[in-house]
């Protein structure tokens, strides 16, 4: 049987697709191909983080309902909303992310059913230079906006064990660089008692030239182990990158989302950190519009980021998801309000970033190759992951020397050295 899939969402979505190959790879019966046409069976592995992902999910799967083809639902719309899966493609089968090794089992109707523990040991394919790899399931928390934490269950950190067997053969495979993903990794080894710093410690111990990128965390993990993760980033291995969502500036807001930080203690966090890793690059996340949010509010989300200057922000309007408590609150902010602080913020950050990437303008730079650009360029990541851009023809997968050139908002201009 044929097998078409598509992939959405975070890395940890593009995780359990490596864990579908590899099901694929191990199974006679199956064949991945890669066109829809082509295909008997679609598997679409879905995000339904905010309300605009969750309508193309919804757009897709019409698109497959009209091919005739069966459909296997799976990711985080498959854990959460399986209703509304129904209303569209009502003969779709649907595997949560927790199940996701039984998906074939579930669509073979075998009653053996193995446990949501077992899913860590599936064998999985890597087929490119990147190889994202979980290291846990679930959550430990409860944003109230947050519909993901409802669809993955609660935090389960994967052995350590089969994170190294993985990390080992995706190397093996040739992939150079290995993304660590979870919904907060932080959190890993909160219920098994080991962390991410001793994880670290272990995958850095793995010969090979190769580097490292550590997924989202949660400033409420990460504030109980500042000390511990800034020595663990100081292997080589590891990407100067920290994704570390703050969500909003002001405190009562934070306490609404129940984020279980205040923001002195992220500022605080971001103060150990460049302390002691001046060049990391800072990644956060900020939410418009959250019900109740003043001008004032609003203001203070202003105030902190012009504060830390993050290198990347990612701006969210504020999106009213199922079965979570913020769904529910009053309060909701008019739809024109949420755009016009949006498109300021986008406007500032964009500012920032420039601002932030023109300070490399001059230096040199080691850079990991990773993929092909537009008009003929080569796309490498440097030491911290800024992206390069190089007009030379260089291989994928290799490390060189640039000096960098110029910047833009986004990214730098590299040459080679």
């Amino acid at each position: 049987m044929k097998v078409y899939l598509e992939v959405y969402g975070c890395t940890a979505n593009k995780s359990d697709a490596t864990l579908i190959k590899g099901l694929i790879k191990n199974n006679t019966t199956y064949e991945l191909v890669d066109s829809l046409q082509s295909s008997d069976l679609v598997i679409i592995v879905t995000c339904t983080v905010i309300g605009t992902t969750e309508q193309r999910m919804l757009h897709r799967m019409r698109v497959f309902k009209e091919s005739g083809k069966k459909v296997i639902v799976t990711g985080c719309m498959a854990g959460v909303q399986v209703e509304k899966i129904k209303t569209v493609l009502p003969d779709a089968v649907t595997v949560p992310p927790n199940r996701i090794h039984t998906i074939f089992s579930v669509f073979e109707q075998k009653k053996l059913q193995k446990h949501p523990s077992e899913k860590p040991l599936a064998p999985k394919f890597f087929d490119s230079l990147v190889a994202p790899i979980s290291i846990s399931e679930g959550c430990q928390y409860a944003c109230t906006y947050c519909i993901t934490h409802l669809a993955r269950g609660r935090l389960q950190s994967y052995p350590e064990s089969t994170i190294l067997r993985d990390v080992s053969d995706a190397l093996a495979s040739g992939c150079k660089e290995i993304q660590l993903t979870a919904q907060d990794t932080a959190s890993y080894g909160y219920d098994t008692g080991s962390s991410l710093s001793a994880l670290i410690k272990m995958i850095c111990s793995i010969e090979g030239q190769y580097r490292i990128r550590i997924g989202m965390m949660n400033p409420r993990s990460l504030k109980k182990q500042v000390g511990e993760l800034i020595k663990a980033y100081s292997y080589d291995q590891i990407y100067k990158f920290i994704h570390l969502p703050v969500q909003s500036g002001d405190n009562q807001i934070l306490k609404l989302m129940n984020r279980g930080y205040t923001v002195e203690e992220f500022t605080d966090i971001i103060t150990q950190i460049r302390k002691n890793i001046p060049d990391i690059t800072l990644s956060t996340d900020i939410i418009v519009g959250f019900p109740t949010e003043t001008e004032e509010q609003f203001q203070r989300s202003i105030e902190l980021l012009n504060s830390i200057k993050p290198d990347v922000v990612n701006i969210t309007r504020f999106s009213a998801r199922p079965k979570t408590k913020a769904k529910t609150m009053r309060g909701r902010i008019p739809t024109e309000i949420v755009k016009e602080r949006s498109r300021y913020l986008s406007s500032l950050c964009r500012q920032i970033s420039l601002e932030k990437n023109q300070a490399f303008i001059g230096r040199k730079e080691m850079i990991l190759t990773m993929e092909h650009g537009k008009n003929n360029t080569i796309v490498g990541r440097t030491r911290s992951y800024k992206p390069v851009v190089l007009r030379e023809k260089v291989a994928l997968g290799t490390f060189v020397s640039v000096e960098i050139i110029d910047a833009k908002e986004t990214f730098l201009v590299g040459t080679l050295k």
